[in-house]
């Protein structure tokens, strides 16, 4: 994981959100944030108390807990919803290079497409534990 983090551009805020009330994997997902920001001095976490702070969720769209919303000098409009264990967590590590490195990794036809689309588009992937 070192490895893989060593190859960050720009420094990264995990913007996570929380409570301590009705939630039963928000402090696993600490805890993994926690370690996560440890093998790099690029990577912080910035907690915030969903239910004290509801200006600053509104700001990200944020209506659940826990959530995490990776962020360079601007929001590229990555939301992880949930514990990010299991395939969620490498999803979680892919999203924290793009959002450092700047770049989707998108073919230049792919973003000539997107480009190309009337309206902005809200794409959700669900994930499932199996």
């Amino acid at each position: 994981m070192r490895t893989m983090l060593a190859g960050m551009g720009s420094p990264v805020r995990l913007a996570f959100f929380t409570q301590t009330l009705n939630c039963e994997t928000c402090e696993p997902t600490k805890q993994i944030l926690g370690e996560l920001s440890e093998l790099t001095d690029k990577l912080t976490v910035e907690e915030h108390n969903f239910l004290l702070e509801k200006e600053e969720a509104a700001t990200y769209g944020i209506d659940r807990v826990p959530a995490i919303v990776p962020l360079s000098t601007r929001d590229h409009g990555i939301r992880f919803l949930g514990i990010p264990s299991g395939y969620e967590f490498m999803s979680l590590i892919d999203a924290i290079m793009l959002v450092s490195n700047g770049d989707s990794g998108l073919s230049p036809e792919s973003r000539a497409m997107l480009a190309g689309l009337p309206s902005p588009l809200a794409l959700q992937v669900f994930v499932t534990p199996t």
